[in-house]
């Protein structure tokens, strides 16, 4: 029988792969990935089972098109961690480093991929394959940004939904029902550049904004 570890980093790394952009290379690796969610019973591995069926039941470039108009045009599913907590201002430059920092400290090299380290997919990845207990800080250090991140593809009805409902259940503690439970995760703001964590010109609350 497999550890809560073992079983944790297919999740994540089954994750890291679904939140990806589902161009061939993707699509390539949905079968080896669908059979490891299989091998793991429970409520989580048919989470991300769900998407995965749905991207590999769809043509590359219906598939394609939906990721970009999901993560790509819209900043209520950023899928970088610190821009729900820093937004576009200059102490994100600071957690971005310490990000970096966290690779470091892992005694890896970490390919970015020419992608920003708090990408969540890399994260995810860094977590299954490199340093699961670095990852796994970073993932209960981000929950709020998670869990924002969540509840705004659960209430556009996002096939990608089921994935964060995976990765937020993974994690310590019930998740928040609500986006004000969700931002208290965080803590209270920082005073810093003047502007609060959470700028609501960053986090747009009302649906439909994009």
């Amino acid at each position: 029988m497999q550890s809560s570890e073992a079983r944790a980093r297919v999740l994540y790394a089954a994750a890291a792969v679904l939140l990806d952009y589902p161009d061939a290379r993707v699509r390539e690796a949905l079968p080896m990935l669908r059979a490891a969610l299989a091998e793991h019973p429970g409520p989580l591995p048919r989470l991300l089972e769900a998407t995965a069926a749905q991207i590999s039941a769809e043509e590359e470039q219906a598939a394609c098109s939906r990721y970009v108009d999901t993560f790509d045009l819209s900043r209520r599913h950023a899928l970088h961690l610190s821009y729900w907590t820093d937004g576009d201002t200059r102490r994100r430059g600071e957690t971005l480093g310490k990000f970096k920092q966290r690779y470091r400290d892992s005694g890896w090299l970490v390919d970015l991929g020419g992608e920003l380290p708090d990408y969540l997919p890399l994260v995810l990845e860094f977590t299954a394959r490199v340093d699961y207990g670095a990852g796994r800080s970073l993932l209960e250090e981000y929950r709020a940004s998670l869990e924002l991140l969540r509840l705004e593809l659960t209430a556009d009805a996002s096939p990608y939904a089921p994935v964060l409902d995976a990765v937020c259940a993974s994690l310590s503690g019930p998740s928040p029902t609500s986006r004000a439970e969700a931002m208290a995760l965080a803590g209270p703001p920082r005073e810093q550049v003047g502007l609060e964590p959470f700028d609501p010109r960053l986090l747009p609350l009302a649906e439909g904004t994009r």
